[in-house]
């Protein structure tokens, strides 16, 4: 069979294989603890379900605009400018089949073969491998001081003739770190001077924590969206708990829309306008579903925090945002359990039942991305099961329900 090169190296989803894996075991009735999922656990907003539900109840679903329904956009419109405090117009939206398709339309409409797009590690695992879809190059900047924050300088030094664009993930998966006001208006100023783009992945803007705000990059230039090199790609995953869904959205000059439209005219004709209208109930319903959910998931994260504390040489940076962690693991990657973080991860699945996500799939080998998003009880559970099944002080006996497990590789 001779199938696509391109194709054939794209490598699957780290984290939607392990979604898979983990629900292979539980089918078996393995009581997996899934500390590798990319998702809140809270109930759809109501007024995202009846707005939907009556959508579907009309009957009317049928073909809408390619580029999103005009009362979803309306709404996208008056959550920019509250969010964002940033003028925009219809024209300057479109809605896609969730912010992962958002991006990949960015990336298509702006990127030639051999292009350069700048990520910034830890990075989303997805980034560089559709940079490659595209035919564009992937260069990443990795932190030389072992932080998850780049400098100013470390970025300056990889743009060169081929840069067209670079991705700012803040808050950032994996890592939950949120970027400084500093650093993210010296890359505005960067690519306005050279003619960049800064491709603002906003996914968790408000899941941030201790009164911490995540600056947006409008903040930071004069120029209005028509002429600004600022792009947003944001949707209601992540926010509202939506990720079944699948609605995101861009904001970016017309002249882009219009070409972003015309790509995904020719690949998914128009997203759902059952799911559109959940969103657009999600974006003008009571907001105090956030603020909620961003409050249970800072609870998780200063639960996890106190958890890894009293984990033996593990290190772990304390998230700012987001609902993941990347606590460093590697004095655990240096002996017969484990040479590095797949391994790693591997070994926890195994004996365990614990999932984990690799830092090698984010540009940070050695760590392992660990989620906060579930029931606290998993995070609690989760994090002594792996204590019992790699630090030697840790009991080496463990009951997973009835059954009693003895550590007897250290």
């Amino acid at each position: 069979m001779s199938l696509s090169q391109i194709a054939s190296s794209i490598p699957a989803s780290p984290t939607v294989a392990l979604n898979e894996e983990a629900r292979l075991l539980r089918e078996k009735g393995e009581p997996v603890i899934h500390l590798g999922i990319g998702e809140p656990k809270n109930k759809t907003p109501m007024s995202a379900i009846l707005s939907s539900a009556a959508r579907l109840s009309s009957g009317d679903v049928k073909y809408v605009p390619t580029d999103g329904t005009p009362s979803l956009k309306k709404a996208i419109v008056r959550y920019t400018e509250e969010n964002y405090d940033r003028v925009v117009a219809p024209l300057n939206i479109i809605v896609s089949d969730g912010a992962k398709h958002s991006l990949w339309n960015v990336l298509f409409t702006l990127c030639n073969p051999q292009d350069e797009v700048i990520v910034l590690a830890p990075y989303w695992v997805s980034y560089p491998e559709m940079i490659r879809m595209i035919g564009a190059i992937p260069v990443i900047v990795t932190p030389e001081d072992g932080t998850f924050v780049p400098t100013f300088e470390e970025i300056e030094r990889v743009v060169g003739s081929y840069t067209k664009a670079i991705i700012v993930n803040s808050p950032n998966n994996p890592s939950g770190v949120v970027y400084p006001d500093e650093l993210i208006a010296k890359i505005v100023a960067l690519c306005e001077s050279r003619g960049l783009y800064m491709i603002c992945d906003d996914i968790y803007h408000k899941l941030v924590f201790d009164g911490r705000q995540a600056p947006p990059a409008y903040k930071y230039t004069d120029q209005d969206v028509e002429n600004s090199r600022v792009i947003v790609v944001n949707g209601v995953a992540k926010l509202y708990g939506m990720t079944g869904f699948r609605i995101g959205w861009v904001v970016a000059p017309r002249k882009m829309v219009e070409i972003m439209t015309n790509v995904q005219s020719q690949t998914t004709t128009c997203v759902s306008p059952v799911m559109q209208a959940a969103a657009e109930g999600a974006l003008t319903g009571m907001q105090s579903v956030v603020e909620s959910l961003r409050l249970t998931i800072q609870n998780s994260r200063d639960v996890l925090m106190q958890e890894l504390r009293s984990f033996t040489d593990v290190k772990c940076a304390k998230p700012e945002g987001t609902f993941y962690a990347l606590p460093d693991f590697r004095a655990y990657c240096r002996n017969s359990v484990a040479k590095n973080s797949v391994d790693l991860s591997q070994f926890l699945l195994k004996k365990a039942l614990v999932v984990t996500v690799p830092g090698k799939e984010f540009g940070m080998e050695g760590h392992l991305r660990l989620s906060y998003a579930g029931p606290l009880k998993n995070v609690t559970e989760g994090v002594e099961r792996m204590k019992w099944a790699l630090d030697p002080n840790a009991p080496s006996e463990l009951y997973i329900g009835d059954r009693k497990l003895v550590r007897d590789w250290l």
